[in-house]
């Protein structure tokens, strides 16, 4: 093997015959660093092996946080939806991968049967195949995805055969407040529902822009101060899931996390007789605690709340007046006409 300065290694036919990458790596690293070559594409191997195991794993969780293990409808026509365009864009991706190293292999420069045609310039059926198939691929992928778009409307109803369970959400830093006004019960860190019945939320926030999501059940949506943004969703499984604030919000939004109890209808009925027995009455004082930017494990502390010392950041409460929502709502929509809040 015979190197001249700091150019290219020149290689012998038996030497490069195998040994294509070590050379192609050794052309664009420094002659000081050559004989690390091995230790580098040894190591790059174990990265890429590292790599395409995230990938692999990427929609497992034990914590049912993904709508690739979808417990509701919403989330399992996202989860098909998802495979079919994937399914539709391997229509170019699948070719590329199998045509690159064939042609790299046809058209190298050993082969002498590979025809050198310096003159082509132009082919009608290449043109074809190039600007066609993706403009099919895209009309395709617009009416499948267009024949989705009222199923997947987060403001349309889920068929259910009960009426829906209604759910007011507060976004609060750096917490969820979740009211059941029906019920006349409010929880924080903690949304229980029952299996089988559609849950119809109406969202707003009490500080800055918030993103509502829980991954398992399906639809991503923004909560705002002084408007109120929809969402329907139902589980059919029951089971432990995570629900998150995808919006960055301060220090504490790594920590905005709640879990989310799907239980059967009778054992639904019997939390929420017990939610009504122990919780804390939500009153004007204890509201102004929780609307504080603190986390909910700091907000119970606060209200020196002993119940369920298990979860130090689920809270419960019971007393919760009808109108306290649209109260939250109201105060930023009195200081939109005004330009200052009450009392102010």
């Amino acid at each position: 093997m015979k190197r001249a300065g700091r150019g290219p290694l020149l290689v012998g036919t038996k030497q490069r015959k195998g040994r294509w990458l070590t050379a192609v790596w050794a052309v664009i690293c420094p002659s000081k660093s050559r004989p690390m070559v091995s230790f580098r594409l040894k190591h790059l191997r174990r990265l890429s092996v590292l790599l395409l195991s995230a990938v692999v794993l990427a929609g497992c969780s034990s914590t049912n946080s993904t709508f690739l293990d979808p417990h509701g409808p919403i989330a399992a026509s996202q989860r098909h939806l998802f495979f079919e365009i994937i399914g539709w864009m391997m229509i170019v991706v699948v070719p590329v991968f199998v045509l690159v190293p064939l042609f790299a292999w046809r058209y190298r420069r050993k082969n002498a049967a590979a025809q050198y045609r310096p003159d082509w310039t132009f082919s009608t059926p290449i043109e074809f195949v190039v600007w066609g198939v993706p403009v099919a691929i895209v009309a395709i992928l617009a009416v499948v995805i267009l024949s989705k778009e009222t199923q997947l409307d987060p403001y349309a109803a889920v068929p259910s055969q009960q009426p829906p369970l209604e759910v007011q959400v507060v976004g609060l830093d750096w917490k969820w407040l979740f009211i059941y006004p029906n019920q006349q019960i409010a929880t924080v860190g903690n949304l229980s529902l029952p299996s089988g019945r559609s849950v119809h939320f109406r969202l707003t926030s009490d500080s800055v822009m918030q993103s509502f999501f829980i991954p398992a059940l399906g639809s991503q949506i923004y909560a705002m101060a002084g408007m109120v943004t929809e969402l329907n969703l139902k589980a059919d499984r029951l089971g432990q899931l995570i629900g998150r604030n995808t919006q960055f919000n301060g220090n504490g939004f790594q920590r905005q996390h709640f879990t989310v109890s799907v239980m059967a209808p009778q054992d639904f009925a019997a939390w929420v007789k017990t939610v009504r027995a122990r919780g804390k009455p939500l009153d004007a004082a204890t509201y102004s605690v929780l609307a504080q930017r603190s986390t909910a494990a700091q907000a119970k502390a606060q209200l020196g709340m002993t119940q369920d010392q298990a979860a130090k950041s689920v809270l419960y409460f019971s007393g919760v007046k009808p109108n306290l929502f649209a109260d939250i709502i109201g105060k930023y929509r009195h200081v939109a006409k005004t330009g200052r809040r009450d009392g102010g």
